[in-house]
């Protein structure tokens, strides 16, 4: 396999974080060396993954001192999506781990999704401190309807997440059949009542050549490892689109699920107010969204 190796594509330019990025880096990668080539990888795995999610920790505390020390204004944003990493989906990866006695593909799955989150969180989230970007003014900016507001936002994250140029083919997508792809949706809950909803296929292709080229693993024999690592990036694309496309409103991630092609195309026919398809050199993506406001209860 290709090792896994630091983009350099991914520094934020503050050397303490890019450093402990790049650490972070190399530990998954030699891990997952040692458990694709090794044949009594356990004892190793145990002592290497707990070091792992020491690193991970001492690292979130630094960052955290780091963007105080700046005032950084999404703080507070930022460390919830850190203590929700190592309270809830380190935690549940953790056990599963534990139960299959550090199996291979548990401890597989466990290095994927490491892999996946700490590349979409660095993509987008940590490149949101040094670059402080003004989203509610390109919010403003395309006022006009929810649509052209959605077209600006995913080209603009398309171009963050994967480094590609999207063009939109169209503003009305009816559903039609991309072959192999995946699929996720969140729902968000939003502050004061109602929901948001974003829904996103990617072609499998385009999607894995996209993750391949960010860190060095395109040619990767394990497919279940690189497909654990795509999800969690989608879902850090999708985080990262409702940051964009909803600026002004304050929300709190409900639900977030990935969906097989039959799902989507169940869930994309209870029709959503905006509808896209885009086109990258790579492949489509499609990105749909709705919210609805919570129902008033009639008084008595």
């Amino acid at each position: 396999m290709d090792k896994v190796v630091w983009n350099e594509r991914l520094n934020i330019g503050v050397e303490i974080v890019d450093k402990a990025h790049a650490k972070l880096f190399q530990v998954v990668g030699n891990l997952i060396e040692l458990v694709e080539e090794e044949a009594n990888y356990q004892g190793a795995a145990k002592k290497g993954l707990a070091y792992l999610e020491d690193y991970t920790m001492k690292h979130f505390s630094e960052e955290e001192a780091y963007m105080r020390s700046i005032h950084y204004r999404g703080y507070a944003k930022h460390k919830e999506i850190h203590d929700t990493f190592r309270d809830q989906t380190l935690i549940s990866l953790k056990k599963t781990l534990e139960l299959s006695d550090y199996s291979r593909t548990a401890t597989e799955r466990f290095l994927g999704v490491l892999l996946g989150w700490l590349t979409g969180h660095i993509m987008t989230e940590d490149q949101d401190i040094i670059e402080e970007k003004s989203y509610s003014s390109s919010h403003l900016a395309f006022s006009k309807t929810e649509t052209a507001i959605a077209i600006q936002a995913v080209s603009q994250a398309i171009k963050t997440v994967f480094g590609l140029d999207a063009e939109l083919i169209d503003d009305h997508y009816d559903g039609r059949n991309m072959g192999m792809a995946h699929h996720c949706r969140l729902t968000y809950n939003i502050e004061g009542g109602g929901k948001v909803q974003l829904l996103l296929a990617g072609e499998k292709r385009l999607i894995r050549r996209g993750v391949g080229m960010l860190f060095g693993v395109a040619a990767m024999q394990n497919a279940a490892m690189v497909e654990e690592a795509t999800l969690q990036i989608l879902k850090q694309f999708l985080h990262f689109m409702n940051k964009m496309y909803d600026a002004e409103i304050n929300y709190h991630l409900d639900k977030e699920e990935v969906l097989t092609s039959d799902e989507f195309r169940s869930d994309f026919m209870t029709r959503y107010s905006c509808s896209l398809l885009f086109e990258t050199r790579l492949g489509y993506f499609v990105f749909c969204s709705r919210k609805w406001k919570a129902r008033k209860k009639k008084e008595k």
